[in-house]
């Protein structure tokens, strides 16, 4: 999969297992924001029309992601203040 992503030029930031003999570095503030995407996606899975994908058109799949988003920024928000 590295191999994959780095022949289209990207960079790959995966930590490897403690285990692993040859281990790969990666950067703590790329792991950090990595992170935070992947949790972002998590939380927006937890909602079911989203998850499941309901919708047939795109752009009302598109509003669902929008709204569900949404909440997830404001309840975000909301517990900051």
């Amino acid at each position: 999969m590295i191999d994959l992503v780095a022949a289209q030029g990207g960079h790959a930031h995966i930590p490897t297992q403690r285990d692993r003999i040859v281990q790969r570095t990666v950067e703590p503030v790329l792991y950090r924001q990595r992170n935070l995407v992947e949790r972002f996606f998590c939380k927006l899975k937890h909602f079911r029309r989203v998850a499941t994908r309901y919708d047939k058109l795109a752009r009302n799949f598109l509003a669902a992601i929008l709204l569900a988003a949404s909440r997830i920024w404001i309840r975000n928000y909301e517990s900051t203040t």
